[in-house]
């Protein structure tokens, strides 16, 4: 079942459900595939451990516990959780851990890599090094899945986590690898709305030329699969009556799936806005390396970080997809 048919029109919204409802579906797509083996990189609090075990119980994970012994089994037992069957490497610390779940990574011993409780950069340096991360030839891109209750289906918006003021060339791949995600969800055609403060072409906003320029990227399939339209305003790329108002024409305005921020602050302020102005959840993942890398945050909440999981897992089944079509031709 395609998500785009199940979550339906966000121009004909009847009534405000409970954050997390759209969530259902890709939770509900990921229980019906084999779990995903994951590295769960320095799981040494009760919240992360915590959170991949209910991963596993929910059919979305194998986990393998990598950090301090010591530190995972004290941290199981803060929260309750028996660790039998679990699989656990012993390293002495956090870093050590990054580089273990990236070495395992690179010799396709996991299908993913899910973050416990050591810092983001930590974790990404390893990844992204280049004698032996998990590098392709892909900017490396992170993408929110955020469930906001005003809206009709689910928003995906990139990149508010890991670039932090990228050039053209690295939108295109942050664009590129936002699509590639939505159509493993079963959304073909993703809407994507290159956001800007104004919704025409100006000198004087470099992001309103960037976007006129990945539009124009779309159309000499420098960037494949989705519907692109941009500059737009936020009120122009969520709203078709706003659009209307401003006489803009957009198969994208109004029905969008991707919200491409200019640049890390402006996606950061965004997401947060939503999250607690708006009651939405955030769940997300990284692409754009090898295997995908769960990202998840203390204050996310339990659906929140089973729906990152289920992001990965769906993901996974996507690139094993293709990797058999090549092996095909």
């Amino acid at each position: 079942m395609h998500m785009s048919a199940a979550i339906g029109n966000p121009d004909s919204v009847q009534s405000i459900p409970v954050a997390g409802t759209r969530y259902r579906h890709l939770l509900d797509s990921a229980r019906k595939l084999d779990p995903i083996r994951t590295a769960i990189v320095h799981p040494c609090t009760a919240v992360s451990l915590a959170s991949a075990m209910e991963a596993m119980e929910t059919g979305l994970i194998v986990p393998m516990l990598i950090g301090p012994v010591a530190k995972i089994r004290k941290a199981a037992a803060e929260a309750g959780r028996e660790l039998k069957h679990v699989q656990i490497v012993d390293v002495p610390h956090s870093h050590a851990a990054a580089e273990r779940a990236v070495a395992l990574g690179r010799e396709a011993k996991v299908d993913a890599l899910m973050k416990g409780s050591l810092h983001t950069d930590e974790l990404m340096a390893a990844v992204v090094d280049k004698d032996g991360g998990l590098r392709t030839e892909r900017r490396m891109s992170h993408v929110f899945a955020i469930d906001v209750p005003h809206y009709a289906k689910p928003l995906f918006i990139t990149d508010a986590a890991v670039n932090i003021a990228p050039d053209l060339d690295t939108k295109r791949d942050i664009i590129q690898n936002a699509i590639d995600l939505l159509k493993a969800l079963g959304i073909d055609s993703p809407k994507v709305a290159i956001l800007s403060a104004i919704e025409t072409v100006s000198s004087k906003i470099p992001s309103t030329i960037d976007a006129a320029a990945l539009c124009k990227m779309a159309e000499r399939q420098q960037i494949q699969g989705g519907i692109l339209d941009g500059p737009l305003a936020f009120d122009n790329a969520i709203s078709s009556e706003a659009a209307r108002t401003k006489g803009i024409i957009s198969p994208v305005s109004g029905h969008v799936d991707i919200l491409v921020v200019p640049d890390l602050e402006a996606g950061n302020m965004l997401v947060k806005q939503l999250i607690y102005l708006a009651g939405a959840l955030a769940a997300g993942v990284v692409l754009g390396a090898r295997i995908p890398i769960i990202v998840t945050s203390r204050s996310d909440s339990d659906v929140a970080r089973l729906t990152s999981c289920a992001l990965a897992k769906l993901l996974v089944r996507r690139q094993r997809i293709n990797q058999e079509l090549v092996k095909g031709l």
